[in-house]
């Protein structure tokens, strides 16, 4: 049997309701217990002190007094005390009633004004008590003890207190419990269902949330889950969009002449094969490149870091370009200090200096610049590569790292694809300043030592 979040929530609670209120039942049963001993033990005080007084009055005497005794008896009345005294012979002396009817009216009256209400104990329910002087008995009392109606009247008053307080105190938790299980499972229910419409394929789902609790953080996580994915799936639906379309114009050529050949059209010579064998490098070219990005986009799981030199790295990729930058008559310029690290893969560094010295040349003039510099700051390694090339326009520079954004020079629009993909990779980022006319500056910066 499953039961929902909001169940599992409210069950506790409940739980820890009936818990609080029958822990309040346990204590009030424990308060009466005590409050019975005490009023027991102050009415054994009280009944002490009657035999004292009375065996104090036979002692003053040396025989006992009625008149003298009618005031004790009295007052022993006025105490919860019904009384009925023997000599040591068992002759009846003098009883409570007796006593109260030697009284004047209005005494008699006020008297019982102050003992009205309470209850009548049994008629056979006296228990004796003898009396001693100096070791000899001198009498008997036999006492009665009515209900104490003041404490019945307050243990009655407490069970119904405690009856309403219950019910009520237990119905406003019940109802606490069930606005609190709600409250806390409803931000659940709503992830929930998000995380479901993403499952089936709506990445559009969101979680308002605004607090500042563990959920909140959740949600907060959530969300940005959320636009990450769906931010990839645009990237994705894109890169297969351009891909198709840069697919798409090789394809068609090669058809186009395939069916001319075919239908007589055109001939099958040297030339039309030629035309046809450079159509299929350039679909090789777009393949090799899409496979390339995809390799760069989840570099960071196959990532081979080591501490590597960057003026050797630097130098001997200005030396295997040294070729290419002599056919163009330019100049390719090192300047980086000795003993500088960088914690990365050589491989996956070389491949980002290569795009970028790569597309620098490309935007060379003849006689032309390029200069590949290396600083480094505490815990940054930074390198900047310039050339006084023909620049970027503004317009287009924030579209430069875009998957198949092709520039002035041309190409297949994915080599800075592949070089952002690779830095995010070592944790490094990556920015371009570049002015029409003048030249552009690509500035990476990486970390330089392992993090533990």
């Amino acid at each position: 049997m499953s039961f929902s979040l909001q169940r599992k929530i409210l069950l506790p609670l409940l739980l820890v309701t009936l818990i609080a209120l029958s822990s309040g039942v346990l204590l009030r049963s424990f308060i009466i217990r005590d409050f019975k001993a005490f009023a027991e033990g102050r009415s054994i005080d009280r009944l002490y002190q009657v035999l004292a007084v009375l065996e104090g009055r036979f002692a003053e005497q040396n025989r006992w007094q009625a008149p003298v005794l009618a005031n004790d008896l009295i007052w022993a009345h006025q105490m919860g005390f019904e009384i009925r005294l023997y000599d040591h012979q068992g002759q009846l002396l003098i009883t409570t009633d007796q006593a109260l009817s030697g009284l004047p009216p209005l005494m008699r009256k006020r008297i019982s004004a102050s003992t009205e209400g309470r209850p009548e104990a049994a008629p056979d329910d006296y228990h004796p008590y003898p009396l001693f002087l100096q070791g000899q008995e001198i009498g008997l009392l036999e006492v009665r003890i009515p209900r104490p109606i003041k404490e019945e009247l307050f243990i009655r008053s407490s069970n119904l207190f405690l009856l309403y307080s219950t019910a009520g105190m237990g119905l406003l938790a019940v109802l606490l419990s069930v606005l609190l299980a709600r409250r806390l499972s409803r931000p659940l229910q709503r992830l929930t269902t998000a995380a479901e419409g993403i499952a089936s394929g709506d990445l559009g789902q969101r979680v308002p949330l605004n607090t500042n609790d563990e959920i909140g953080r959740l949600a907060t996580a959530f969300n940005t889950m959320a636009d990450s994915l769906e931010g990839h799936e645009r990237l994705r639906k894109q890169l297969v969009s351009n891909a198709a379309h840069e697919l798409r114009t090789p394809l068609m050529v090669i058809r186009g002449e395939l069916e001319g050949m075919l239908d007589g059209v055109l001939p099958s010579s040297p030339e039309a094969l030629q035309s046809l064998h450079q159509e299929t490098g350039r679909l090789t070219a777009i393949l090799d490149g899409v496979d390339e990005l995809s390799r760069a986009e989840a570099s960071f799981l196959s990532l081979q870091r080591e501490e590597v030199q960057l003026k050797l790295l630097c130098e001997g990729i200005a030396t295997r370009f040294g070729r290419l930058a002599e056919d163009k008559q330019a100049r390719i310029v090192v300047a980086c200090p000795d003993g500088l690290t960088v914690w990365a893969d050589p491989d996956r560094l070389s491949q980002i200096l290569i795009n970028l010295l790569t597309n620098a040349l490309k935007a060379l003039p003849d006689q032309g610049r390029v200069e590949l510099r290396a600083t480094e700051t505490d815990q940054t390694a930074v390198i900047e590569l310039s050339d006084n090339g023909h620049g970027i326009s503004p317009e287009l520079l924030p579209h430069i790292f875009e998957r198949f954004y092709k520039g002035a020079q041309g190409g297949l629009g994915l080599g800075l694809a592949i070089v952002r993909e690779l830095v995010a990779a070592h944790n490094g980022t990556i920015e371009v300043d570049s002015e029409p006319g003048r030249g552009t500056t690509f500035i990476l910066r990486l970390p330089k030592r392992h993090k533990e």
